[in-house]
């Protein structure tokens, strides 16, 4: 018998130069665990059916078992001549149990299906590993935010001095964000987490068949129902790159920041040796490597999911060979972005950040100047155009001048010229960073009391997103079992 599927139909052989262009194995090797489980539930569903017997599904389930432990040890051998994972299982369990038996398995199947199916199953694992690792570095980002609800920083508009906010607040932003990553991968997950096995090629097939079955064995929360959407659909791919995309763009961003407050110039922070690098000729750099890296990943990934939707929007309903370019994105996504979740959780757990520095950056320059604006309107009933141009001249001047509103008697003199009595004193407090941030308790400011409120928001949040994760991967694990149980009474029979 040919090792292709399609033999009977041609008198000549492949050649060599289009079985290597069409080869797919070394993509698709990743999954051959899922094609083995995807196998045993579907030597299940035949013998529930009528299409295998006894002897017929206990040879079959036996070499495929002989499978998964040869995978599991490193010895199961990728023949690269066989074309993809699923013909190197397939042709192992009919060289083991022989073409009598082994050759039955795909009856009611078609390659259509079985490589959606073991696509869903990969893809599903390695989305709760990426959910999984992103609720590792959003508690740990918060675990350091609650320490620094009262340690105060510039915040930024344009890269320039703003307003002072508080450490613990930037870092939370960050948190805040990537609740909503957590809800848009909860979301692809439950999307692909249905069943295409049993759609066949894109018509179903009139061999009797229970898909139903087969989706609860393999953990999917529902069939999908149409055989032709089943099988051409790939939507489930693109929505997930698409959550795995914004969420690197958000990593992105939190890189730049890392990049940028760790550099000599700005000195906010430090990372520790474990997550820098040094340089080959100059002996004191010390190098935000992980921030810069997640920085230019981003671009890779966002490739990714640009290459992704060029591949789909030509292809018409019904399998087409440029469908087999639809997994090395989201394979390639999926590693860099996990990979940049680990190393964050592990350089934020690390970091130190300098308080001193922070607070001195943000009397350096004029950060509380809207402060002063806003003190003027509250405290002497000035409309706050009229204070703010008093505040831009005031700014102006000691920009000139050379000084800061640390300056507090320039700062009363000022406002004396422009008719504003204050004493030095009440200035002072008003011009105090710490006191601004507290005085900015409207809802999700920064004031240490309200950002507190947010973190304990985020808390729950996170340890409700953990519980939903916690409860899919128990489903996952249960059907897996299940499996195994099956697969186990039916070897003893």
């Amino acid at each position: 018998m040919s090792s292709n599927p399609w033999a009977g139909r041609f008198a000549g052989n492949m050649a060599a130069s289009m079985a290597a262009y069409t080869e797919s194995l070394a993509v698709d090797a990743r999954m051959i665990a899922e094609d083995i489980w995807g196998s045993q539930v579907h030597a299940l569903m035949l013998h529930r059916c009528g299409h295998l017997d006894d002897a017929a599904l206990a040879t079959i389930l036996h070499w495929l078992e002989r499978a998964r432990a040869d995978h599991e040890r490193g010895s199961f051998v990728m023949r690269a001549e066989l074309e993809d994972v699923h013909m190197n299982v397939e042709t192992y369990l009919i060289q083991g149990a022989g073409a009598e038996f082994g050759g039955r398995l795909h009856a009611a199947r078609s390659r259509n299906d079985q490589v959606l199916t073991d696509c869903r199953l990969y893809v599903r694992a390695r989305l709760l590993s990426v959910e999984d690792a992103l609720l590792e570095l959003a508690t740990t980002t918060l675990a350091l935010a609650a320490q620094h609800t009262r340690t105060v920083m510039p915040g930024y508009t344009h890269s320039q001095h703003a307003q002072p906010i508080t450490a613990g607040y930037w870092l939370s932003a960050h948190v805040a964000g990537w609740l909503r990553d957590l809800r848009r991968l909860q979301a692809a997950y439950r999307n692909l987490n249905t069943s295409p096995l049993g759609a066949c090629a894109l018509a179903g097939t009139d061999l009797r068949t229970d898909r139903e079955y087969s989706a609860r064995l393999l953990g999917f929360d529902a069939v999908l129902e149409h055989a032709l959407d089943a099988t051409s659909a790939r939507d489930f791919l693109a929505e997930a790159l698409s959550a795995l995309t914004l969420l690197m763009v958000a990593l992105s961003r939190l890189g730049e920041e890392l990049v940028w407050f760790s550099s000599h110039e700005f000195g906010l922070l430090e990372l520790a040796d474990a997550f820098t690098s040094g340089s080959s000729i100059m002996p004191q750099k010390k190098n935000p490597d992980c921030a810069e890296l997640t920085r230019g990943k981003a671009g890779r990934v966002i490739g990714d999911l640009v290459q992704l939707l060029t591949v789909l929007k030509s292809v018409s309903l019904g399998y087409s060979r440029d469908l087999q370019e639809d997994k090395p994105p989201v394979w390639d996504a999926l590693d860099q972005v996990h990979g940049a979740l680990r190393v964050l959780t592990g350089a934020l757990g690390s970091i130190t950040l300098r308080p001193e520095r922070m607070r001195a950056m943000v009397d350096a320059n004029f950060a509380t100047a809207t402060q002063l604006a806003n003190w003027l309107v509250a405290a002497r009933d000035v409309p706050f155009r009229q204070a703010h141009e008093i505040v831009g001249r005031l700014v102006g001047e000691f920009t000139r001048q050379g000084c800061t509103l640390t300056a507090t008697a320039e700062v009363v003199a000022q406002l004396a010229g422009a008719g504003i009595a204050a004493s030095a004193a009440e200035v002072a407090a008003v011009l105090d960073p710490l006191q601004g941030v507290e005085r900015q308790a409207s809802q999700g400011g920064p004031a240490p009391g309200e950002t507190a409120r947010l973190i304990a928001g985020y808390q729950t949040a996170l340890a409700a997103a953990r519980a939903d994760w916690r409860q899919r991967v128990t489903a996952v694990s249960a059907a897996r079992d299940e499996t195994a149980r099956l697969v186990a009474a039916a070897l003893s029979r």
